[in-house]
């Protein structure tokens, strides 16, 4: 593993982040990863390497098949839309992908299978039959995480189907108490099904050795220790259908887990880009004796499936395993995790409808370091250093010389270095920097160079070109003073260019210089006529800060009016949307007595009830019609939602809902309530 900076032999580096998930739009937490990789791969082309990023969306799994049949559409037209919306914003926050691929490609398809075809034919692969959660009423078997109930350690209503986010407790869907489906609400039943399995275990050898052999943090190895000590499991790579993804090979019906062809992606993506490129090889990257550097970049919430499951399925498959993979930690805004009440759950595209992405890209690279440590954003902080730093340092200098250069001497530069020992202090500097962005330190990097922009201010301070072009033959040193603070000015942008992109072009512009790159920076401007100054960077206003956060509390009421409705015969009733508990306390529901039930004239699943509140009566339109008669209702209890507003409808006005559950058609039943309940009882 080459991680020296002041190696000047070039590498081949491969670099990927972890791939966003295509059912959602990104906010500022996934872009924590982006940028910190966006980071790293510019700095890698600035000091002369090959260095190629790929990205993907990752665009299977049960998740976005049901959002995609919530919104009536195909699960490809979603991803389809949630791929450009995720290339344009990470477009406007400059992270610079060099191919930018989906996992539903031909590629993936391709890749996935060649990896499971060369575990399956070394033995790595068995097949069992298991039991699982089956929702009767979708007809699918389900993930742990659309299985919901409570909480068998500690009793938490509304806990996932695998873990419990009050008490923490992990456990297994069947010890879930009072499960329910979160797809249609039915109660799960046990389903036997055979499963595909990949046999981890058969690595545990080569995994021990690997994940001790400097590919990852220290704390990752220590980690990982605890999996060892527990037994290698084997994993569970297949999912029955239906399932948006690819089918295994020779086995109908069955599908590749999103978890397996996940970061095959990474090979998809790097294959479609060597497809489209001259010269560049997919076998020099991934073969198994390829000289190249392969780097991963995520979050500490998958380290299991890079850490160990991957590297094990490409060495299985005769592939070469990473180089490393660096873990990074989670966002938190304002000491918290991110709200979406508090208005901090905050997207990409609310964020740059109010703010420059610089500011984001310099405020998280003033936070990162190498380990997992989480990150913290704290909003008052960040418009400050914002401020203070980019503006108040260093685009000051640029703006405190640039204007007399321009008005004075043409925008001619001088033939000489007025301070060349301070020049040569700032280039020397250089190196230590480059450690700093070579091993992640992004955050030493930044203080680095914070502190040689305070020493540029500091001369400016000292020489004072305002009050020395007010004096007379003093020229020449005016010229000196501001072209030494311009050239500081280059040195400061060009060692801010990986982190400042979009700002250092600007630059680059106004020295009319070519792109920097590290080793140009050493050799310094003279006798160089430089364009009119414009302002590049301006202060944040806290009340963009506010309004973004407001912007995103909006989002919010949003989201919870547009998210998709549940599935079944009362889908379409207003009251059918995604809402928090205390909305849902709000619901007012009531015993009754079905007084009269009728047919309604042209309503082909209607009937018209008239429930008894106990003294007060009501009229419901209820669809449930397929079910029953309407001799078979009267005198019935049930439980209706009392406190709905009234719906008029061209049969006439509705005042409340029955509720009712099931699949539809004859299999419908009107929710009844304990017996010795009355009519007006509220229910609890």
């Amino acid at each position: 593993m080459q991680s020296t900076a002041m190696s000047q032999t070039p590498r081949k580096i491969l670099v990927t982040s972890a791939l966003p998930y295509a059912n959602g739009p990104i906010h500022i937490g996934h872009l924590v990863e982006y940028i910190q990789t966006d980071i790293w791969v510019r700095f890698q082309k600035m000091r002369g390497h090959q260095c190629i990023y790929v990205c993907a969306d990752d665009a299977h799994g049960t998740p976005i098949m049901l959002r995609a049949r919530q919104e009536g559409i195909e699960s490809e037209a979603l991803i389809a839309r949630v791929a450009e919306e995720h290339k344009a914003d990470f477009a406007q926050f400059n992270v610079d992908f060099d191919n930018y691929h989906s996992t539903h490609s031909e590629e993936n398809r391709i890749c996935a299978n060649r990896i499971y075809e060369r575990n399956r034919d070394k033995g790595h692969i068995s097949r069992r039959t298991i039991t699982q959660a089956y929702d009767p009423v979708e007809n699918m078997f389900l993930p742990d995480r659309f299985i919901k109930g409570e909480c068998p350690k500690c009793g938490a209503q509304d806990q996932y189907g695998d873990n419990c986010e009050v008490c923490g407790a992990s456990y297994s869907p069947s010890e879930l108490k009072n499960p329910v489906s979160a797809v249609s609400g039915a109660t799960p039943v046990d389903k036997e099904s055979e499963h595909y399995f990949f046999r981890l275990g058969d690595f545990e050898e080569m995994l021990k050795q690997w994940t001790r052999g400097g590919h990852l943090q220290k704390e990752v190895s220590n980690k990982l220790d605890e999996w060892f000590n527990a037994g290698l499991q084997e994993w569970d790579i297949s999912r029955d259908a239906p399932y948006f993804g690819f089918e295994i090979p020779d086995h109908p019906g069955k599908y590749f887990y999103v978890w397996l062809d996940a970061p095959i992606g990474y090979q998809a993506s790097f294959q479609n880009l060597c497809d489209r490129s001259e010269g560049l090889n997919f076998d020099e990257f991934w073969g198994k004796d390829s000289d190249a550097e392969l780097y991963h970049f995520i979050g500490k919430d998958i380290i299991y499936f890079h850490a160990l499951f991957w590297p094990a399925m490409l060495h299985g498959a005769d592939f070469r395993t990473p180089t490393a993979v660096f873990s990074h930690g989670f966002l938190t805004v304002d000491g918290q995790n991110m709200s979406k009440s508090r208005g901090t759950f905050i997207k990409a595209r609310t964020y740059l409808d109010h703010l420059n992405p610089e500011y984001l890209r310099y405020y998280f690279a003033g936070k990162l370091g190498s380990g997992v440590e989480d990150i913290y954003l704290n909003l008052e902080d960040f418009t400050a250093r914002i401020n203070a730093d980019l503006v108040g340092k260093v685009v000051n200098i640029a703006s405190r010389c640039a204007g007399f250069i321009s008005k004075r001497f043409d925008g001619m530069l001088s033939e000489q270095i007025a301070e060349p020992a301070l020049l040569q202090a700032f280039i020397d500097a250089g190196e230590t920097i480059a450690e700093h962005y070579e091993k992640r330190e992004f955050s030493r990097a930044v203080r680095e160079i914070m502190a040689l922009a305070d020493r540029a201010n500091q001369y400016i301070d000292e020489k004072k070109p305002w009050v020395i072009a007010k004096e007379e033959g003093k020229d020449q040193e005016l010229q000196d003073t501001c072209s030494m603070g311009l050239n500081l000015f280059r040195l400061l942008i060009g060692y801010l260019r990986p982190i400042l992109p979009a700002t250092a072009e600007k630059s680059e512009a106004f020295l009319q210089i070519d792109a920097l790159s590290w080793a140009a920076l050493k050799q310094p401007l003279t006798g160089h006529q430089i364009a009119k100054f414009e302002p590049l960077m301006t202060r944040i206003d806290p009340k963009q800060v506010e309004a973004m956060t407001e912007d995103s509390k909006q989002d919010l009421t949003k989201t919870a009016t547009a998210e998709a409705k549940p599935s079944g015969p009362l889908a379409d009733h207003p009251i059918a949307a995604s809402i928090d508990y205390d909305d849902f306390a709000k619901v007012d529901l009531r015993v009754v007595r079905i007084a009269k039930a009728a047919h309604v004239e042209g309503a082909d699943k209607l009937l018209q009830l008239t429930l008894d509140l106990g003294g007060e009566t009501r009229n419901v339109f209820a669809g449930i019609k397929s079910a029953y008669a309407p001799e078979d209702l009267e005198g019935k209890l049930t439980v209706m939602v009392a406190n709905l507003a009234p719906r008029k409808m061209r049969f006439g006005l509705s005042e409340g809902m029955v509720l009712a559950a099931g699949p539809g058609g004859k299999d419908l039943f009107i929710l009844n309530p304990d017996s010795g309940a009355e009519p007006g009882m509220k229910v609890k």
